[in-house]
């Protein structure tokens, strides 16, 4: 037997149930003069027993807002379905929204030009009241157009290539970001101390600010160590390129002795592909992962990774958007620098190095 959708409670079933007019209802229950105060808690008393919920479309119409942040990925959907980063931001950014009752509208693109419409779209139909932004770039058209659309937002990564450099001048955003180049140089310090000269990062998608910057610190901290054999190859962040471009390098007349890999999916796949080349890790190669994971931990030898609360930064930033929803101030935020955790997959590289 079909079963009767349950009907969801209205302001007339409040107004009937607690003997006031409709308008009485909408004046208590939007906080708005009209009502006694009596009136006003009786009202509101009647609604919670009937579970009324207000409508986010309704709340959208009138001006008072969705009650929704929203966030974009602009990335290859075959990357995230085995990432763990983004899952635990998300984990994060939900921990800061729920006690305010607030959604989140998550939705993946194609590309830039794709996320933008997108912001577009929501701010048009009234979907989201706020947005969070990942993977800042270079020339990133999405400040000026949340600028324009004045969206508020938080952009979750330095929105500068000097990280030290004082906030742009984005009124309505914020900016939540960690040091990528202390966290690469603190990378390289350890494999220069046990005796690595040739260093290779496998890196993520090049138009990004912070593969920027990564790529940036290794060549600072290579010269500053007098190291000549060191460079950064670029990739999509997938393991098929991760394992392609560990291959490729491990293929040259003198391959590097240590990896560095942009996450841990690129690092277990490089993992692997040194061990189908015959090499053992950590007695001829070295394998570091920037982002800890289970995955990282659970593999043979255990690899060394950077570590962070990823959730912990999710909530941060949700909490930083909050506060712009609440009429703060924009402002600009450096989070915890990621620690590196050294474990199995790394050790002083062999004779031949």
């Amino acid at each position: 037997m079909r079963r009767t959708p349950a009907r969801r409670p209205t302001m007339k079933d409040i107004a009937r149930r607690a003997g006031v007019s409709e308008s009485a209802v909408s004046f208590a229950l939007n906080d708005r003069p009209g009502v006694s105060a009596a009136t006003r808690d009786r009202v509101r008393r009647v609604a919670e027993q009937l579970g009324w919920q207000p409508s986010t479309a309704a709340r959208a119409l009138s001006g008072e807002g969705s009650a929704t942040v929203g966030l974009v990925l602009a990335r290859p959907a075959s990357t995230l379905g085995v990432e763990s980063f983004f899952l635990q931001l998300v984990s994060g950014v939900q921990e800061a929204l729920s006690p305010r009752r607030l959604g989140l509208l998550f939705q993946v693109v194609e590309d830039l030009d794709a996320e933008c419409a997108t912001y577009r779209r929501w701010w048009a139909e009234h979907r989201v009241d706020g947005v969070l932004v990942v993977d800042p770039c270079r020339d990133d058209p999405r400040p000026d157009l949340l600028d324009e659309l004045g969206l508020p937002a938080v952009v979750i990564g330095s929105m500068t290539d000097d990280q030290a450099a004082e906030p742009t001048a984005h009124p309505g955003i914020s900016n939540l970001w960690a040091d990528d180049a202390a966290a690469m140089a603190s990378i390289v310090g350890h494999l220069h101390d046990l005796g690595h000269r040739r260093i290779v990062h496998i890196a993520g998608l090049p138009e990004l600010a912070h593969t920027r910057r990564r790529m940036r610190s290794l060549r600072a901290e290579a010269e500053r160590r007098g190291l000549t054999e060191v460079a950064s190859v670029t990739t999509d962040y997938s393991d098929a390129q991760g394992a392609e471009a560990t291959s490729r390098v491990l293929a040259r007349e003198r391959p590097p002795t240590a990896l560095v890999y942009d996450n841990d999916v690129m690092a277990v796949a490089g993992l692997a592909a040194a061990a189908e080349r015959g090499l053992s890790v950590p007695a001829d190669l070295s394998i570091v992962a920037w982002d800890d994971s289970v995955l990282c931990r659970s593999t043979h030898p255990s690899l060394t990774a950077l570590v962070r609360d990823t959730a912990t930064f999710g909530r941060h930033a949700a909490e930083r958007l909050i506060a712009l929803l609440d009429g703060e101030a924009a402002v600009r935020v450096q989070d915890d620098v990621p620690r590196l955790a050294p474990r199995g997959s790394t050790a002083a590289p062999p004779d031949r190095a």
